[in-house]
């Protein structure tokens, strides 16, 4: 089986997440939607929030799993037997940082190869941090994340 892991704090989870999913499915057997857990960060949403809203998204979708871990990504792999990361890149600075940390992940398992995906026109801008800002400051992030995960935000607003 081809086994990706795509790893991220996912808060919340957007569309150009979604749509680096949609364009990776036909390339694996499954993909481990992976929500990264630092204790030190506090987010918008619960990290059960979170895999509660990805996990609707992909409701009746055997070939996506949505899961937490901790520590190295490459641990997680190993634990789920993925050899590929999925990584998506906006532009030369998510390049850049994402090489460093695949040339690292290279080193620690050399088993696991990191493919990027470069972000769609009309996606590129869209990153979680962009979308928590928004949200705090009470705009309208309907158009930015899916309806699934919007609904969990909506909620964990009232």
């Amino acid at each position: 089986m081809r086994i990706a892991v795509f790893p991220g704090s996912f808060d919340p989870y957007t569309i150009a997440h979604h749509d680096l999913i949609e364009r990776a499915l036909p390339l694996f057997d499954k993909i481990y939607v992976a929500i990264g857990i630092n204790s030190s960060k506090v987010g918008m949403m619960d990290v059960e929030t979170r895999k509660a809203a990805i996990s609707k998204l992909y409701a009746g979708n055997e070939k996506v799993e949505v899961g937490f871990y901790q520590g190295l990504t490459v641990n997680f792999c190993r634990e789920v037997g993925a050899t590929v990361i999925l990584r998506g890149v906006r532009n030369n600075t998510d390049l850049d940082y994402e090489n460093i940390i695949a040339q690292n992940n290279l080193i620690l398992a050399p088993e696991v190869e990191t493919y990027f995906l470069v972000s769609r026109s009309g996606k590129a801008h869209i990153s979680s941090t962009i979308v928590r800002d928004i949200w705090k400051n009470k705009g309208d992030i309907r158009g930015l994340v899916p309806e699934e995960v919007y609904g969990f935000i909506l909620d964990d607003r009232l």
